[in-house]
């Protein structure tokens, strides 16, 4: 294996990586974020605005906002050829498209990089740049493009005083890289890149455009309907990679940018989140519009990420981009934890799996062991609940780093049809061995006290501060003008009353308690987390079901480790339809309400609420697309305008009063339904790879999913299952009978198996391949079956409050604003 870690000691390889046939639906944890400046690794700019932090607290920020962990290799190899991913760089990256960066891609410019040419840029021309903005730091990595022996500004790490012997892993292993120009997204040079290919190709050192094309400029080629970007013989003058704050740093909502295309340091936070991120086009950026891929995953809302799009687990998956705020008063729920912790040595004779050393590090070990332990309820159902420097680790790993150590044969190829086959389903990743095989991994444990320090730092954004006001009471006072006149107090009774048992962290009753009190010696910490962060099921929430249904943690899948014992013991919420929920699956947490007024739109797809979008200068990277439909699901002739992003903070606090109107108002919502705009075909099973059991299926099958058709349905789509079952029914219905002992009662078994001789019996008799009509299936036996999620409204549910008067609602609208 070729592994990250030789770029910087040994040349290319005389094989070139190989191409690998599959593609992805695509869009993972990821967002827009981070950057650093000449030598120093952070950005100075940022740096102040931050001052004063402690030693810990400074390197955890260098970290969230710089480290990659070697995830450009990943994006520049194992996305495509691995993955069948396409991202086009450099459509989104060139220095002539600076001013869509915001609009377009929901990114946050970085404010230390200048296009070549402009005045007091230290590049002139755009070839110095290969079409990209110059940033800091681009004095040294320029001169390394298709060379090695780049030293990477995380070598000049300034780490943290060392206790006794310093024993961590080389800062090198952070890998940060140099800016983009978005922040998040980090440039290093490639090593193995041609210069005089990619001239020969496109012609000059700045275009792309030959890259960016087909294999072939003939119409009646095959190679016509093939990108280039999957080419792996030539290579781009940059690898790019993602710093894994990237979801998290956005606008300051309380000291916004005057214009978002050209911010400062002082309008940029570290930890906020970015609802304006276009992640999903991002990463589907390389497909044209007509591909399944982009049909079904990048053509999501601002804001949200798809945390099952890589390890991919046939679950429409929308998560909001969550601020972090306040952590040293999130609660903390007692969970039965297994996983490793630091210790002095190994007993003798120790297996590998439960305790190992460092070599050549005395004293630097670790052993596995369940412990009862109190941590947080991590993501959107609690799923990562074995500690909070924990479930920072994994993140790198959602975005890429050690992914051919640790982790890319443990997720599915979306191709392989045979259950016996290599990669047909998700297996469990193991943290011990990436430990030992991936330095990165070990580079980013060495210093996860330090981000998490960092993550200490960070506060609610008041709306009386935002306002300039110079108090929360003069705030009270604005707002009871705006709605009427004691409306804060009156709301204030409301929220105790109907909202503080899900949305408080203190104990009932509610009467007497100071929701907006500090921390005695901290008045910037809020005493109260405004949310009790328990799990609660889907069903009695009501909203879309998606993200609740999430499978990735649960035993046998890639993040098992990463989740309490318990957590997998919990029933599936029993309301769910969803004939094949597993256990542990179907709950969202009740979240916190600080800052509310700053994050709408609501809820953990961000489609409650009205819709937002840029308006870039290129109007092909416009990407809004209406959801709004009618009581049949039919796009509605004249829907709602979407809102232009407006991060200014008066434009924040009007879409949250829309936005809590709307959620208030669950009768007077518009149904919200993402719809294909063309007919697909997608050939499940063209041919099997055992070859007996393609002999014994005797046929071919795929779907065809009409124009329409809601793109919830087909992401949630267990088509694997189908197959299985289709072949399980004609040669071994006992196995088939086995497969579905204690999942389904008599008549399910039976109806399913009824179906599945209708599909069969189809393509007997018509002689040709069984194509499954969506539409044409009436009794949904596909669906009932082979979907893991049955609904398709995606604004639909949390209706507490809907039976409120329309004062009360103004007068609660009114007191979770000074939240």
């Amino acid at each position: 294996m070729y592994c990250p870690s030789d770029d910087r000691t040994k040349p290319p390889l005389s094989n070139a990586v190989r191409l690998l046939n599959g593609w992805l639906w695509v869009v993972f944890l990821l967002c827009i974020v981070g950057t650093a400046k000449a030598q120093s690794s952070l950005s100075e700019g940022y740096a102040r605005e931050l001052a004063p932090l402690s030693n810990s607290e400074r390197v955890g920020s260098e970290i969230w906002f710089n480290a990659t962990a070697f995830n450009d290799r990943f994006f520049t190899y194992g996305f495509q050829q691995r993955l069948g991913g396409l991202i086009d760089w450099y459509g989104i990256l060139a220095a002539s498209k600076k001013q869509d960066i915001f609009q377009a891609w929901g990114g946050i410019p970085d404010p230390d990089c200048c296009v070549p040419g402009e005045p007091d840029c230290p590049a002139k021309t755009l070839a110095e740049t290969y079409g990209f903005q110059w940033c800091p730091g681009d004095d040294a990595l320029l001169q390394f493009i298709g060379k090695y022996g780049y030293r990477d500004p995380a070598c000049d790490l300034k780490d943290t005083p060392a206790q006794g012997t310093d024993q961590r892993q080389s800062s090198c292993d952070l890998h940060f890289g140099t800016s983009t120009g978005i922040l998040g997204l980090r440039k290093f040079p490639n090593p193995r890149f041609d210069k005089e290919a990619w001239l020969k190709l496109n012609g000059s050192p700045e275009s792309w455009e030959g890259y960016r094309g087909t294999l072939s400029t003939y119409p009646t080629d095959a190679a016509a309907r093939a990108n280039r970007l999957f080419d792996g013989s030539i290579e781009p003058p940059f690898r790019i990679g993602m710093a894994c704050g990237a979801c998290h740093i956005g606008f300051k909502p309380g000291n916004p940018p005057k214009d978002p295309d050209q911010p400062l340091w002082e309008n940029i936070d570290g930890l906020v989140g970015n609802q304006y991120s276009r992640v999903s086009n991002l990463l589907g950026s390389g497909f044209g519009k007509h591909a399944l891929e982009w049909q079904l995953i990048a053509r999501a809302r601002p804001g949200i990420v798809d945390t099952s799009a890589l390890p991919m687990d046939y679950v429409s998956n929308p998560g909001t981009m969550n601020s972090i705020i306040n952590f040293a008063r999130r609660p903390l729920f007692e969970h039965d934890v297994l996983k490793w912790r630091k210790a002095s040595a190994c007993p003798a004779g120790a297996p590998a799996d439960t305790c190992w050393c460092e070599p050549g590090k005395p004293g630097k070990c670790w052993e596995r062991s369940t412990k009862k332990e109190l941590v947080p309820n991590i993501l959107k159902g609690g799923e990562d609940s074995i500690g909070m420097e924990e479930a920072i680790q994994r993140v790198y790993f959602n975005i890429g780093s050690c992914s051919e150590q640790c982790w890319l044969n443990h997720i599915p190829d979306l191709r392989a049809a045979d259950p016996n086959q290599r990669n047909y389903g998700q297996t469990p990743f193991d943290i011990g061995q990436c430990r030992r095989d991936c330095a990165s991994f070990r580079a980013i444990e060495d210093r996860l006290p330090d981000v998490k320090a960092f993550f200490l730092t960070a506060r609610p954004s008041d709306l009386w501060k935002a306002r300039g006001l110079a108090s929360p009471a003069a705030l009270e006072a604005q707002l009871d003008t705006q709605f009427f006149p004691g409306a804060v107090k009156r709301g204030r009774d409301i929220f105790a009353r109907q909202c503080a048992s899900c949305h408080s962290s203190g104990k009932p009753p509610f009467d007497n308690t100071d929701f907006l009190a500090t921390v005695p010696g901290d008045p910037t910490l809020r005493a109260d987390w405004l949310g009790n962060d328990a799990v609660e099921p889907a069903s009695e929430i009501g909203t879309y079901a998606g993200r609740a249904m999430h499978s990735n943690h649960m035993p046998s899948r890639v993040w098992e480790q990463y989740a309490a014992l318990d957590l997998k013991d919990r029933p599936r919420d029993p309301a769910r339809p969803e004939i094949m929920a597993g256990a542990g699956r179907g709950y969202y947490r009740n979240v916190s309400l600080l800052s509310a007024w700053a994050d709408a739109p609501f809820m953990h797809n961000n489609a409650i609420g009205p819709e937002i979008c840029g308006k870039p200068n290129d109007k092909a990277l416009d990407f809004y697309d209406s959801p709004y439909v009618d009581s049949q699901g039919k796009p509605l002739a004249s829907p709602p305008a979407c809102l232009p992003y407006d991060t200014s903070v008066d434009g924040r606090f009007q879409l949250y009063v829309a936005s809590m109107r709307d959620l208030l108002n669950p009768q007077k919502r518009i149904d919200k339904m993402h719809l294909l705009d063309d007919d697909i075909i997608i050939d499940i099973a063209p041919k099997l790879q055992n070859p007996e059991l393609n002999k014994l299926l005797g046929i071919e099958i795929s779907v065809r999913v009409p124009k329409g058709y809601p793109a919830l349905a087909i992401n949630s789509l267990r088509f694997k299952d189908l197959i299985q079952d289709a072949v399980l029914r004609r040669t071994d219905p006992g196995k088939l009978d086995e497969k579905y002992a204690g999942l389904l009662d008599k008549d399910q078994l039976a109806d399913l198996k009824d179906g599945l001789q209708r599909l069969i019996l189809e393509a007997i008799v018509k002689d040709r391949p069984t194509v499954i009509d969506l539409v044409a299936d009436r009794d949904k036996f596909v669906q009932r079956f082979y979907s893991n999620i049955l609904g398709r409204v995606e604004n639909s549910g949390h209706r507490f409050g809907e039976t409120l008067s329309d004062e009360d609602k103004d007068a609660l609208i009114a007191f979770v604003a000074t939240l």
